[in-house]
């Protein structure tokens, strides 16, 4: 820590925090707000929606016993405050970095992270899961699941909600309703909590009902109770949820450090056999200025100037992967009314943002709702329009069964834009875009497609606009492009055919996406040993351009396939190729460079390739032992 705190300084675990009287709690999370928000200047990463539970953190670890009490965030961004007070405070200035903390919740860190968790809407399953199994155990410990407003547009979270209220299963889960996701919170729930919140008569009817219990006698408090029960259920957030199965409690102001600690004694000693849900209203950035005014830019940041919260810029002309795709689908929009942008819950994070500013009837934001998404997606496609789904990797796992279901199985002309594929840095493995060549090129009659730099992105968005008879898909990396011109939205890709960069007679390398800079380096490095190398850029995983391969595979002794994803990819295709036409023989060495059987833990992004063996070092260094190797795949018989 840089600063002299009051109490702070001598916090390094909860028992600490419930040593303080009540009266230091809001003292503490001043603190608490202040640390986080110095550290997060120097680290960068997400801060708006952790000053947002400043007060909430501090009184859940002063109330509840944790770590044996488990207290699971959904998300787990918000938890900076919470590593600050649970044995990570030393290190919080190591968030995100190589060897540092990560920045979300998670099990191998510290025993006070229950559950990770990166993606949403994951808290409430989770925290019913654990509290089943101490209800099996015999253990009376307390679970309790934060999650807030946005997460709670995904299915999952009322899938969760319906089980656990018929459950009779004690658990407290805390809505931090902030108005105030990543980007705005869209849909009916959002209108729903504004309702209750702006609603005075539940705030007087409630108040007087407090007067009434007060002034009545012990003999008389179980049917104010009541009264106060059928209250909350007829004006309250409690017609949802109680109707549920949850005793509902709220909503009330998640800042007021008191309120909030006596609540959630009421909670913890409530003698309730089933789930609590208490309501609390946040504001997120809360207590820094710079962050409560903006909407989204301070929701991750980069590293930012405390006094001004002016933030770092990367010093670079070349426009970001993101930006282009955004820039590339506007022009094709004024061109084509057909054309439709959709996005779950990440506009300005898939260049989305900028579409709707152009057109905001054509682009639609469903919320924390992948899979919802997906199949929204396809019924527009039924009717001739032309849906763009811009979905992070990561993200677009959770809605496979709709992409195959929905989407290929009845081979509609759904466009993925695959944003943030391979690794993405800080982040780390819950973000990381390992999977989707796999688990799309798997899938019959699908166009996958991966940009080797921007130009490439510009010529696949060209050419998916045209494929109205299958769903396609186009994946391009975080971070900017490497600085190539960029075509007009005339140039379009033949479907399954590649193009060769450089030719040479000895090895071949098969390139599907962006790693093609790294293959050009290793080339440059081989040819100085005299190695002369072709290299090709796939372009398609699916359909493969076959007769390239085969005419490779007959001219090479060895062959190399490189790709960002997992196995099963673009490298299991190409070998299955070669092997079905009988091309793997005693003259022909192939070997497939993918990410390995492992995740791969925060760090800057070279690093991370570096640690994958996807570096030009590694490649180079595989082509030297692949040529020196005797070992040949054998043909099965």
């Amino acid at each position: 820590m840089n600063k002299q705190y009051k109490f702070l300084e001598n916090i390094n675990f909860p028992s600490d925090i419930r040593k303080l009287s009540e009266s230091d709690l809001k003292i503490l999370a001043d603190e608490v707000r202040a640390e986080m928000i110095d550290a997060v200047s120097v680290t960068g990463g997400h801060l708006g929606a952790g000053l947002g539970v400043v007060e909430l953190t501090v009184a859940l670890h002063y109330v509840f016993n944790t770590p044996n009490d488990k207290l699971i965030w959904d998300v787990g961004h918000q938890t900076y405050p919470h590593k600050i007070l649970t044995g990570r405070k030393d290190k919080i200035r190591s968030l995100r970095k190589g060897g540092g903390l990560s920045g979300f919740t998670k099990r191998s860190e510290s025993e006070y992270d229950p559950f990770g968790a990166a993606h949403s809407s994951t808290s409430i399953s989770s925290a019913l899961g654990i509290a089943t199994a101490n209800k099996l155990s015999n253990k009376s410990d307390d679970v309790i699941a934060v999650i807030g407003d946005g997460a709670m547009s995904a299915g999952m979270a009322y899938e969760a909600i319906n089980n656990a209220g018929a459950s009779k299963t004690k658990i407290i889960v805390i809505l931090n309703d902030n108005d105030m996701s990543i980007a705005k919170p869209v849909g009916a729930m959002r209108a729903y909590l504004a309702k209750i919140l702006s609603g005075k008569l539940y705030f007087n009817f409630r108040e007087t009902i407090k007067l009434i219990i007060s002034a009545f006698s012990k003999r008389f408090s179980n049917k104010a109770g009541k009264a106060e029960d059928f209250l909350r259920s007829a004006v309250s957030g409690g017609t949802l949820f109680s109707s549920m199965g949850f005793y509902y409690m709220g909503p009330i102001d998640g800042h007021d450090i008191n309120d909030l600690v006596s609540l959630l004694k009421n909670a913890k000693e409530i003698n309730h056999d089933g789930p609590i849900m208490i309501h609390i209203k946040t504001k997120k950035g809360k207590g820094y200025k710079f962050a409560e005014k903006s909407e989204d830019k301070f929701h991750g940041v980069t590293k930012f100037n405390v006094n001004t919260g002016v933030q770092e810029k990367t010093k670079s002309n070349i426009p970001a992967y993101t930006k282009v795709f955004a820039n590339t689908l506007l022009k094709h929009a004024e061109k084509d009314s057909k054309i439709i942008g959709i996005t779950a819950a990440m506009p300005s994070g898939t260049g989305m943002d900028i579409f709707g500013k152009k057109f905001p009837l054509r682009m639609f934001d469903v919320g924390i709702a992948e899979q919802h998404a997906v199949t929204f997606a396809a019924g527009l496609a039924t009717e001739g329009y032309k849906p763009f789904a811009a979905i992070y990797s990561t993200f677009l796992q959770r809605a496979y069964d709709q992409v195959v279901h929905d989407v290929a199985i009845q081979s509609l002309p759904v466009r993925f834009a695959i944003d943030r594929a391979g690794l993405v840095g800080a982040d780390g493995p819950t973000h990381a875009g390992s999977f989707d060549i796999t688990y799309l090129a798997t899938l019959p009659n699908f166009v996958v497609m991966a940009a080797s730099d921007e130009a490439e992105l510009v010529r696949m968005i060209n050419t998916s606009v045209d494929i109205n008879d299958k769903p396609s898909a186009f994946r391009y990396p975080r971070g900017n492009g490497i600085g190539v011109e960029i075509p007009n939205i005339s140039e379009k890709l033949e479907i399954g055919k590649g193009r060769i960069i450089k030719e040479g007679k000895q090895v071949a390398i098969l390139n599907f996406g962006a790693r093609l800079n790294e293959c050009l380096i290793a080339c440059e490095n081989l040819k100085k040993k005299g190695i002369n190398l072709t290299l090709f850029d796939a372009r398609f995983a699916k359909p493969l351009d076959k007769n390239t391969i085969w005419q490779l595979a007959r001219d090479h002794e060895t062959i190399i396939s490189i790709e960002e994803g997992s196995i099963g990819g673009f490298g299991s295709h190409v070998s299955q190729y070669l092997f079905d036409n009988n091309l793997i023989d005693n003259n022909l060495k192939f070997r497939s460079m993918i990410l390995p059987d492992r995740f791969i833990d925060h760090d800057k992004p070279e690093q991370m390739y570096k640690y994958a063996g996807l570096d030009a070092s590694s490649i180079e260094s595989k082509i030297l032992d692949t040529l020196n190797s005797k070992i040949v795949i054998k043909k099965s018989n």
